[in-house]
């Protein structure tokens, strides 16, 4: 039916959330001279870009607020991936 959208398959959305949450999990550590580890939420940024052009614009707000919630949880905790160059 023209007018009429098509709606994702649960399954998607699951699938969609729990990459969203790895992506927001991932950090890349710099390992300084001084001993001194600075880490940049690398996840986090390329899940932003991921979810700036997703199409269902009701789960954006969803998808934002669960990729702040992992790296800050992957922050505070040890948890996720975390590469060291």
């Amino acid at each position: 039916m023209p007018g009429k959208k098509a709606a994702e398959p649960d399954s998607v959305y699951v699938l969609k959330i729990l990459l969203f949450f790895l992506l927001g999990s991932m950090w890349v550590a710099f390992d300084q001279e001084t001993g001194l580890v600075k880490a940049v939420p690398f996840g986090f940024i390329i899940g932003l870009l991921f979810a700036h052009h997703d199409h269902f614009q009701v789960d954006r707000k969803i998808e934002y607020a669960i990729l702040l919630a992992s790296a800050v949880l992957s922050y505070v905790a040890p948890i996720g991936l975390v590469f060291i160059l």
